[in-house]
Parts: C-alpha cells; structure tokens; sequence
C-alpha cells in the first residue's frame, strides 16, 4: 500500500534535493536547536539575515526564504506548537503549520517539499500523535490540490520513522474504507 505523493524516508532534510525544506522553526525564526539549528548551519549566515528581516512567525503560520547554501532553493519555516498536555488546541496548530507551509508552496509554484516531524523534538508533541495529524492533514490538502507531486516527511530516527509509517498505512486504509 502505497501513496506516491507522499514519502516517509529516514535521513537528514537538510540533504533533501527538494523544491523547498520546511523547517520546524521557533517564532524569532533567528535558528535554535535541533532541525532548525540544523537547517540554519547547511544553509549559511544569508538564512539568519533574511530571517530577521522577516520579523517573526506565529505558532501554526508559515513564511519562506531562500535556501542559499542548502540543496533545496527554498525554506519555508513553520513554528509548531509546544505540547501542553493536548488540550490547549495543539492539534489544530499542527495541523495549521502543515496547511500553511503546502499553500506557500503552492503560491510559489514549487512541486516537491520535504517536512521535519513538527513539533516532536524539544516541542515535546508525542511523536505518534503529530505523525497521525502530518499524514492526515497533507493526505487532505493532496486530495485537493493536484499542484504538489510530492511530500517527504523526512525522519531523523527509526522511532519517528515507524511512526509515520504507521500514519500512512492508516490513512490510507481509512481511504480505502471510505
């Protein structure tokens, strides 16, 4: 069972030959820790300058940049939400950061776009839950717009890996049962 929009693969996305990487940025958009420290070290001192110039982001909104130094030409940087427990509308903020980076990408014109597992490192969302919200959110958004040929998730662990396998055998076998 297979969706040929949609790739889970284990690896680096700052190594991702993609239209744009989405990095899983905080609000300052000025790099951190983690995939966005990540990103903003493959991607040189430019990403940091236009970030600035930006001002911010919101949880749950999105804003893209250039990729400079990075395989991919574009950035599109998305602040997920910081798991409260689950009852302080984390699940619509990720869901959020999902939709909002796919319209970027679709105003710009771009076909292939690689995600972080959002919100699961220092963010502390349960890895399982975000995958199950990643795959459902991005399935719906495809099942709309024919415009994106491909989404990666891109996992840095096997853990985060199985997880979004899981996600999509489930979604998928919930299309099939629809």
């Amino acid at each position: 069972m297979e969706n040929p929009r949609m790739k889970i693969v284990l690896g680096d996305i700052t190594k991702q030959h993609v239209d744009a990487i989405v990095n899983a940025a905080n609000t300052t958009l000025l790099g951190g820790g983690g995939v966005d420290g990540a990103i903003h070290r493959a991607a040189g001192p430019e990403l940091l300058a236009e970030c600035r110039a930006i001002g911010g982001c919101n949880t749950g909104d999105a804003v893209i940049t250039h990729g400079y130094r990075l395989p991919a030409p574009w950035v599109i940087h998305t602040v997920g939400p910081v798991w409260r427990g689950g009852t302080c509308g984390e699940a619509d903020l990720l869901a959020n950061c999902y939709r909002n980076s796919l319209r970027l990408a679709v105003e710009h014109g771009l076909r292939t776009i690689a995600f972080p597992a959002i919100s699961t490192g220092a963010y502390g969302y349960p890895v399982d839950q975000a995958s199950q919200i990643a795959v459902r959110t991005v399935g719906q958004f495809l099942r709309t717009n024919k415009s994106i040929e491909e989404v990666r998730f891109v996992c840095f662990d096997d853990r985060t890996y199985a997880a979004y396998q899981v996600a999509l055998r489930e979604y998928l076998l919930g299309l099939e049962n629809v």
